[in-house]
């Protein structure tokens, strides 16, 4: 399919260390996956959901020992140990090259090596990179054709470049003693051995999007940011682009889906997805900053998804989609998650493919749950019934703000704008979100989580926050506004004050009126906070006093909040970039 030297010198490398039985490129064409399809169920990696109700789709389990990313057999593999930084597990490269090289060595004796041609981002895209994948796994091949965009073209615009990215996965034993999940940010290589949960092995994921790409835009000066992309149309038809970051936890697939209210629909307001994960953001000929969504599917949580908690996501799953840990329910060969509706199914198969009993079922015990607190659907994104449409075209779409976020009880205020790039930069330095009940550990604990982007840089923290603020002095005037939202401030029982979900678009459409200098704000000791009545409560059960009070800046709280950041700061030592520093001592000044 190539004539590509480095790509076939590296084939041969890995094929003559795995000795597969036999070579199959995939080239992505209807028939290929139909017939890998038909393998998979034949030998029970999949099985066949009710054709009729889910058309194409398809459920998979996973190992018991298998079933989420693994943080701490994650390595970030650099000459010097340095440009890993303290948030990373760093490896020698050579040593762990070989480490791998010896756990992978004839795995694939008696299986079939599979060849990944892909493009993260529209293939073609001056935005969009190129990667192999070759792996042992149907299951992994059928998935990266729904996340990455899979085709002989890919082959075709690479041409004899050496820039793509080398992504070799091997089953193995799936022991997790020996489950290594490493990235060689120098050499443009990504290696997964002992793992097929999607997060460790579908490689143009996490690995190559975030962690390589990262560490790729830092040195060729772009971004890759763990974030979600949407637009927002007015009722004249205009489209506002913003991107957002947030923990896990946040509702950042359902913003990135949001269906706005009743009240704003009928006035005339749209939503539309770009993405919900994964942005890749470039400066564009006129000065401002463009994004694409790298990925072109949903790799989404299950539990908890459903009509009314994110519609959009679950349209999604309606067709072409894998299941992977959910519950089977024999009654009509279909899915079932905890919080997909209440009606628990009475003849089904739990995620391990054992008898469920809801009788034993204890929402507070996971153990008794029929799906797997991680089972996940991988969905294409065109089945998305907002999915934007640019989201197939490669330009990138403008970037109007940057949204920060996460979950605090008490601290940061409903939203709040930056009073500058580097004062935005420091707010998403500084991101956390308190632990739930869903996490595991004390509930309410305050975890740091710069521009959510903790598991996934690719390199040194401190670097990374340099390289933001290198990309605002470029951008100049023409910088993204930066927010943040806080959709989870509570009152002293505990309760949600703001309603969330959908009427979070009144919120969007004050951050974009703020973008166009159409609304008033309140300048405080954190940043722009806005006017109570420049948020439309329109139709809303909410008095424009409890606006106010979820939109106060607590001094207690905040410099409280200081010392938590000093701390937080403290990781990074002397590289940590002075403007970061300075802002720091700003906001102390301020709260006197």
């Amino acid at each position: 399919m190539t004539n590509n030297k480095t790509v076939l010198k590296w084939i041969d490398e890995i094929k003559n260390l795995v000795n597969p039985n036999e070579v199959v490129w995939i080239d992505g064409s209807k028939e290929q996956i139909e017939d890998l399809r038909k393998q998979a169920v034949a030998t029970g990696e999949l099985f066949k959901l009710n054709q009729e109700l889910l058309p194409d789709c398809y459920l998979h389990r996973t190992k018991e020992n298998d079933v989420a990313r693994v943080e701490d057999r994650t390595f970030i593999c650099t000459t010097d140990k340095e440009d890993a930084g303290p948030t990373n597990n760093w490896y020698d490269p050579k040593e762990m090259y070989t480490k791998l090289y010896d756990i992978a060595r004839n795995s694939y004796t008696g299986k079939t090596m599979y060849i990944i041609p892909f493009s993260m981002g529209p293939i073609g895209s001056p935005l969009a990179k190129i990667g192999i994948e070759i792996t042992d796994s149907i299951y992994v091949v059928l998935n990266m054709v729904i996340m990455t965009r899979v085709d002989k073209k890919v082959l075709e615009v690479l041409g004899d470049s050496n820039d793509w990215v080398r992504c070799f996965h091997s089953r193995c034993d799936i022991d997790p003693e020996k489950r290594y999940i490493c990235q060689f940010p120098e050499d443009n290589t990504i290696i997964s051995v002992n793992s097929g949960y999607g997060g460790n092995v579908l490689l143009g994921k996490k690995c190559f999007a975030l962690r390589i790409a990262s560490y790729q835009g830092w040195k060729e000066g772009w971004m890759a940011e763990h974030m979600l992309i949407l637009g927002l149309e007015n009722p004249k038809g205009e489209v506002k682009y913003v991107a957002a970051a947030f923990p896990s936890a946040c509702g950042k697939t359902n913003l990135a889906m949001l269906i706005p209210p009743e009240y704003l629909r009928e006035k005339g307001y749209k939503i539309w997805t770009v993405g919900d994960d994964i942005s890749w953001m470039r400066i564009g000929e006129d000065g401002r900053l463009y994004a694409i969504n790298p990925e072109n599917g949903f790799f989404g949580v299950a539990p908890g998804t459903n009509e009314k908690s994110n519609f959009n996501a679950l349209e999604s799953t309606k067709k072409g989609t894998i299941f992977t840990n959910v519950a089977l329910d024999l009654n009509d060969n279909t899915v079932w998650w905890e919080g997909l509706n209440k009606n628990l199914p009475e003849n089904a198969l739990d995620w391990k493919g054992n008898k469920w009993d809801p009788s034993k079922f204890d929402k507070t015990d996971k153990s008794t749950c029929a799906a797997h607190p991680n089972s996940r659907f991988t969905a294409p994104a065109a089945n998305c019934p907002c999915i934007s449409s640019e989201f197939d075209k490669g330009a990138g779409v403008p970037i109007s703000a940057i949204i920060f976020g996460g979950r605090r009880a008490k601290c940061a205020p409903l939203v709040y704008q930056s009073k500058s790039w580097e004062n935005g930069v420091f707010i998403g330095s500084a991101m956390a979100s308190e632990t739930t009940a869903a996490a595991a550990g004390a509930v309410g604990v305050v975890r740091r989580d710069p521009m959510a982007m903790l598991p996934f840089c690719g390199y040194h923290m401190a670097d990374y926050f340099q390289h933001w603020l290198d990309m605002g002095k470029k951008l100049g005037d023409k910088a993204p506004k930066i927010f943040n939202v806080n959709w989870f401030r509570t009152d002293d029982e505990g309760n949600f004050i703001w309603p969330g979900f959908g009427d979070n678009m009144r919120v969007l459409n004050w951050i974009i009126d703020r973008c166009e200098g159409k609304a008033d704000a309140t300048e405080t000791a954190i940043g722009y906070i806005p006017k109570p009545e420049d948020i439309d409560l329109t139709n809303l059960d909410m008095d424009i006093e409890t606006l106010k009070d979820i939109l106060t800046v607590d001094k207690d709280v905040w410099e409280k909040e200081v010392e938590e950041i000093e701390k937080h700061y403290e990781k990074f030592g002397d590289k940590l970039p002075a403007e970061l520093r300075n802002q720091l001592e700003t906001l102390k000044n301020n709260l006197k």
